[in-house]
């Protein structure tokens, strides 16, 4: 579905519990995930897990959630996963075994981290399942062929990253794009948020993830201290609701406790409000079109004292402008755009290069973007390389020059 709308009260909640597979399940969204369902187990089971390679966690959550199937992408670790899960459980080892789990239950939640969960995406979608989307990198880099399969009958994303999740509830209130001025997504401006160019000229990896409000993965807090994550989002959101770029903007909003805005043409602006706890959208994504009855992330009003807005220093802060030029070329340049950004951040985390690097390798990488049809999962794959062969490059130029 591209956005809620009037006709979502019309929908039929089936009986009984919803079956879940969790894609990434012990990363930081899969755990919470499965505290979600263990918060409701009427409502929910888990009938399928997939992680990478997290064995201990994953038999550990195989115990506790008794699914069907556990999934694990390296081969290798498929003995050892084996020998401790419950008895009837079936393993599937390989890239392909995640992308089977993807095909199973009436929700897939898809908490694979970077480009790696195309593959996830695409098979929830094409299998005609609601994905519960928390990896914007699938749908940005590979968002002509996500789009194709998203038309398949019975396929619907719900978004899980908080800002997206708000402007779906946000969007409920109005004719979707004919009612919508322009959509807010908020920023909590990360752990740098005011800093100068030169108090960022030696900041390292511990600070950079001292993130003051969300507890997230090194990867995607990474993003957030560049404000590439909002720029991500600004694609994403282009790409889940149909809006134009002209009319989605962004804000700085340190408190984190509105997600995103949604205004519309009468000049009434819809905000949804929590205190910030990822729970709480992957709850919606689970229930939709209900809601769920644990209260993830309520306000205590008598405790928020103030609530403060202000637009992004974009001259600091360049991966926001990046990522919304790569949107607005469209073709490979998103994909190019999150390639060069995965092997910057990776590069940083690695200590190869500096904080203040990574911007100038995904701008080096786009300068040589090539603008290749994506008409099938493949040409996505291909863009992606070409454009990681490029990254590095840049990368190892900022490392001689070190």
């Amino acid at each position: 579905m591209g956005a809620p709308g009037a006709a979502d009260d019309a929908v039929a909640v089936p009986s009984g519990p919803k079956a879940v597979s969790l894609v990434g399940s012990t990363g930081s969204i899969g755990r919470q995930a499965v505290e979600v369902v263990l918060a409701e187990p009427e409502r929910y089971r888990v009938v399928a897990l997939g992680a990478s390679r997290s064995v201990e966690v994953l038999a550990e959550q195989a115990r506790l959630l008794r699914p069907d199937v556990v999934a694990v992408a390296d081969p290798a670790a498929a003995g050892a996963l084996a020998a401790t899960l419950p008895a009837g459980t079936d393993v599937l080892a390989g890239p392909e075994g995640l992308d089977a789990i993807a095909r199973l239950g009436d929700v897939v939640v898809n908490g694979v981290v970077g480009f790696a969960g195309l593959s996830a995406t695409l098979a929830a979608l094409e299998s005609g399942r609601r994905l519960a989307l928390a990896n914007k990198e699938s749908l940005i880099a590979g968002a002509p062929v996500v789009q194709r399969a998203r038309a398949t009958p019975g396929a619907e994303i719900v978004p899980v990253d908080s800002e997206h999740c708000a402007l779906h509830q946000c969007l409920r209130a109005g004719r979707v794009p004919d009612e919508v001025a322009r959509l807010v997504l908020t920023a909590s401006g990360g752990p740098f948020r005011g800093k100068t160019r030169a108090e960022l000229a030696g900041v390292g990896v511990e600070e950079a993830l001292a993130h003051p409000t969300w507890r997230m993965g090194p990867k995607i807090t990474v993003d957030s201290s560049t404000l590439m994550n909002k720029g991500l989002e600004v694609i994403e959101a282009h790409e889940l609701f149909g809006i134009d770029y002209d009319r989605v903007d962004v804000v700085i909003h340190p408190q984190s406790v509105v997600h995103s805005m949604v205004e519309f043409g009468d000049g009434a602006t819809v905000a949804q409000l929590s205190m910030p706890d990822m729970r709480l959208p992957i709850s919606y994504a689970l229930g939709y079109p209900e809601r769920g009855s644990v209260a993830f992330g309520a306000i205590d009003w008598a405790s928020i004292g103030h609530l403060d807005f202000e637009l992004p220093d974009r001259d600091l802060f360049t991966c926001l402008g990046l990522a919304e030029e790569a949107g607005r070329a469209g073709g490979t340049a998103p994909a190019w755009l999150n390639a060069a950004n995965e092997v910057a951040v990776a590069a940083f985390l690695d200590g190869a290069v500096s904080w203040g690097a990574i911007a100038e390798v995904v701008a080096d990488t786009l300068q040589a973007c090539e603008q290749t049809p994506l008409d099938s999962a493949d040409d996505v794959v291909e863009a992606d390389r070409r454009a990681r062969e490029r990254a590095r490059q840049a990368v190892e130029k900022r490392g001689r020059a070190a």
